[in-house]
């Protein structure tokens, strides 16, 4: 059944429109996945990452640091709608700062660094089909963004879902659209090869690119970064942060025993006996930021040696076909990370930064403190945080989950936080303005709606 599985799934993404080489990748997981293949990486098969080179020690002088961030591409990934918080456009387009989006701060970004460094700085997105053609209505509010001869886009491919009974396309006439899904970012390098962008990149004089979440603003250009890279050779580099027990889920970067290669090691490719030692940030101490560097050439020259496929790890997930219907036929949604790209490449470095580069907006408790006094934003489009310890903030999920309803109770602007180490709402609340947090806030539920008037200290 399987073998009749893989061809009616080939020709579904061939009559989609799907570039043959996703199909070829695609294929190659798929007969992964039929051997029997999970994904998981065994707690007694890897070491933990040894110290990395630390951002803080790197010297690298102004000239080398100019020239090789004139030869870097800024790469965003923003195929995501920020379903998990409502929302049905990318998540890019959410208003951050005084009207601001996470694409306009990006944007004065760019225009930041290519003014201080006289860097050419190409800055491209990778949309979903779902996230294009917002992105690109938006961009047209920054036209001296575009670089001459270069997109300011590609598109990720898409594949089927896959029925766990018997490996088939799923088929779902009540809504078509959910019989498909993204390949997970690891999509990356595939994308880039089929678009015809990675070759146009290396042919037009580049030779390095950065990629990071559209969601991170903490993951600015750095030229020093970018020096360091030039200079060290590698064919590929991870940023990655010391975990806090905050950063448990995350995944994380290990020496992988049998050939001391450094690999990168998901939660959803871990055992369950395994699951403690996953969790454990003393064993495990460096956790995947999703900031990569990576020399074009040397992917395009592996892409072109494995035929397009570059073989990272498979990533089994089983889901239903509908998301919000538990009952809906379960299914296998076949992914990769793109970060798990760094066990191909022999030489290739991890390097440690600091948390200011990783500020990632996945929750409205995330979004709630990068709105506040907590952080200010530079000219430059640089957040930065003004408090040496961000607060824990947790909003109960029934009433601040969805942006729509996150947006009306907070609608007045949210609650100064430069103060406050923990914030806890429990229940329906609404925020008048000039609320002020204090030291640990508590808001139990009150059982019906209830208001902060406006002035209100919370201690």
């Amino acid at each position: 059944m399987s073998a009749q599985g893989l061809a009616s799934a080939q020709a579904k993404m061939t009559a989609a429109g799907v570039t043959q080489e996703a199909i070829d990748v695609f294929s190659h997981y798929y007969r992964e996945l039929e051997a029997g293949a999970t994904g998981l990486i065994a707690e007694a098969d890897i070491e933990p990452l040894p110290q990395p080179t630390r951002l803080a020690d790197i010297e690298i002088g102004d000239a080398d640091a100019r020239a090789a961030l004139d030869r870097t591409v800024i790469l965003k990934l923003n195929g995501g709608l920020g379903t998990s918080m409502g929302m049905a456009q990318a998540k890019s387009l959410l208003p951050v700062r005084a009207g601001q989006t996470f694409l306009d701060l990006i944007c004065q970004q760019i225009r930041a660094a290519r003014a201080t460094y006289g860097a050419r700085l190409p800055l491209i997105f990778m949309n979903s089909f779902r996230t294009s053609a917002d992105t690109l209505a938006a961009l047209a509010a920054h036209p001296d963004l575009a670089t001459a001869g270069l997109p300011l886009d590609f598109v990720q491919n898409q594949e089927p879902k896959l029925r766990t009974d018997d490996l088939t396309p799923v088929e779902w006439p009540a809504d078509p659209s959910l019989e498909w899904c993204p390949p997970g970012h690891g999509d990356l390098y595939t994308a880039l090869l089929a678009s015809g962008l990675l070759r146009q990149l290396v042919e037009s004089g580049y030779r390095y690119a950065t990629v990071s979440n559209s969601d991170n603003l903490g993951a600015t250009p750095d030229a020093r970064i970018a020096g360091w890279f030039a200079a060290s050779g590698a064919p590929y580099a991870v940023e990655v942060c010391r975990r806090t027990a905050a950063d448990r889920k995350g995944g994380h970067l290990a020496v992988r025993r049998s050939d001391g290669r450094i690999i990168l090691r998901e939660s959803a490719q871990t055992a369950a006996g395994d699951m403690a030692a996953f969790t454990d940030e003393t064993r495990h101490a460096f956790f995947n930021t999703n900031s990569l560097w990576f020399d074009l050439t040397a992917v395009l020259d592996v892409l072109t040696e494995r035929q397009g496929v570059l073989g990272l790890p498979l990533i089994r997930n089983v889901k239903t076909v509908d998301p919000t219907d538990p009952a809906s036929p379960e299914v296998f949604q076949i992914e990769t990370a793109m970060g798990a790209a760094v066990e191909v490449f022999q030489g290739a470095q991890a390097l440690e930064v600091g948390r200011d580069r990783f500020l990632p907006v996945k929750t409205t408790n995330d979004l709630l403190l990068l709105r506040s006094d907590v952080y200010d934003v530079t000219d430059s489009g640089a957040v930065v945080q003004v408090v040496d310890t961000a607060p824990f903030i947790d909003l109960d999920p029934a009433y601040y989950r969805r942006i729509a309803d996150f947006e009306a109770r907070f609608g007045h602007g949210v609650p100064s936080l430069r103060d406050c180490t923990e914030l806890t709402v429990a229940g329906d609340w609404t925020f008048e303005a000039g609320v002020v947090c204090e030291g640990v806030a508590e808001l139990a539920d009150a059982g019906e709606p209830r208001t902060v008037a406006a002035g209100t200290v919370l201690r």
